[in-house]
């Protein structure tokens, strides 16, 4: 019998699953989770070469850069990034041995404990920029065709702003 198509593996493709159990918004959540997981994975090893940090590290330091003040409470990083404190707590550890990171009691509160960006990791993070995004826009490329761009629009277009122009 000679082979046909059906008995190769398929290729993988971008298309959409007409008979999926999921609803479209629980099918753009997936590809959007699985988008940045691939994402990730191809980072872990450029981000530890240019910047010397875990991933996880790499996001508090992405986290205080995109602040105006480059400061944050330890509890709003361990909220934003969805982590337990005392993991943050060893990564920011971490980032003040490496110098990266100074932390020191809040001023409005002394309970609490603010995280700020050293110069050298502001210097760091300018310098490694280019790179990184170049590596993120070719991730994000490869891993979000068309179909599952169109899911993501889908996802959003329900959102208070989705017909804002961009600016």
């Amino acid at each position: 019998m000679a082979d046909t198509p059906a008995s190769a593996d398929p290729p993988e493709r971008d298309e959409p699953c007409g008979n999926g159990l999921l609803q479209p918004e629980l099918r753009a959540w997936m590809h959007l989770l699985a988008a940045a997981g691939a994402i990730e994975q191809q980072l872990h090893s450029l981000v530890k070469e240019a910047l010397g940090v875990s991933h996880d590290e790499f996001l508090v330091l992405c986290l205080l850069a995109d602040q105006p003040s480059a400061t944050l409470r330890m509890t709003r990083i361990a909220e934003l990034l969805g982590r337990p404190k005392t993991r943050l707590t060893y990564q920011v550890a971490c980032l003040q041995h490496a110098g990266l990171a100074t932390r020191r009691a809040s001023r409005c509160d002394r309970r609490g404990i603010e995280v700020s960006l050293t110069d050298k990791a502001r210097q760091l993070l300018d310098e490694a920029s280019p790179a990184l995004t170049d590596a993120i826009t070719q991730a994000v490329t490869c891993a979000v065709g068309p179909h599952h761009r169109e899911a993501l629009r889908g996802l959003l277009a329900g959102t208070p702003d989705s017909d804002a122009q961009p600016a």
